[in-house]
Formats: structure tokens, C-alpha cells, sequence
């Protein structure tokens, strides 16, 4: 996929339209904006980012956040803070997707990456 190159975006409706795991939209020198969809019963992945900040804004479903020691309920509309260097997972513990967009500053992925699925993007790191 190439990434857009559009400024602004209607990102809420291209989220909850989203089904795929992964999905880098944009790609600036010091953020990237990234869909994701995770299946009922699913999650990101416990996982730490050093060096990079991440903001995740829920559209759909309902989840857990886990962000250090804290865990959290997360619903449409929640936004959830990861500072660099915390560990965090997200679970999806509701009926169909949680659907959601995601911020990092500095960017994380390579500029248009998509995976399909979890197993995908874990074979692809």
C-alpha cells in the first residue's frame, strides 16, 4: 500500500472501516498515524516502545488497556497515553472489533506497512 500523502483525513470513519491488524496510513519525519483492528478475544501484544511515544484513539468495541501495572476499560471514544519506555497491551474483551488509530512520535513501522493479521505482523518484526 502507499501511504497518503493528504493532510487531512477522515481518520474515525477509515478506522472503524479498517479490518486489517495493522495499517500505516502516514508517515512524517517525527510521527506516524496507524489503523488497527483487533478480533474479539485478541490484543496488540504486551510490548515496549523505547524512544517512542504512542497515543491510541478507540472508535469501536471495548477492551482492557494494561499500561504499566494499571489495567483499564477502554471503550469507543477513549484515548489511552504510552509514554517511551512502558510496557502495554491492549485486549479486545467485547463483541466484534476494537477498532482504533494510533500515533507514534517518532514513527515505528516502515512507511506503508500492512498486516492482515497478529501471527503476520509478529512474523514480520
Amino acid at each position: 500500500m502507499s501511504e497518503t500523502r493528504k493532510m487531512t483525513l477522515p481518520v474515525v470513519m477509515l478506522a472503524r472501516e479498517n479490518d486489517e491488524f495493522r495499517k500505516v496510513l502516514w508517515t512524517g519525519d517525527n510521527i506516524q498515524l496507524v489503523l488497527m483492528a483487533i478480533p474479539e478475544g485478541g490484543e496488540i501484544g504486551g510490548e515496549v516502545h523505547e524512544g517512542h511515544d504512542q497515543l491510541l484513539y478507540f472508535v469501536a468495541g471495548s477492551g482492557v488497556a494494561k499500561i504499566g501495572d494499571v489495567e483499564t476499560k477502554i471503550a469507543d471514544g477513549d484515548v489511552s497515553i504510552v509514554p517511551s519506555g512502558k510496557f502495554h497491551n491492549f485486549r479486545n474483551t467485547g463483541s466484534g472489533m476494537l477498532k482504533l488509530f494510533t500515533t507514534y512520535s517518532p514513527p515505528e513501522h516502515e512507511p506503508g506497512t500492512e498486516h492482515e493479521t497478529k501471527a503476520e505482523a509478529d512474523a514480520d518484526e
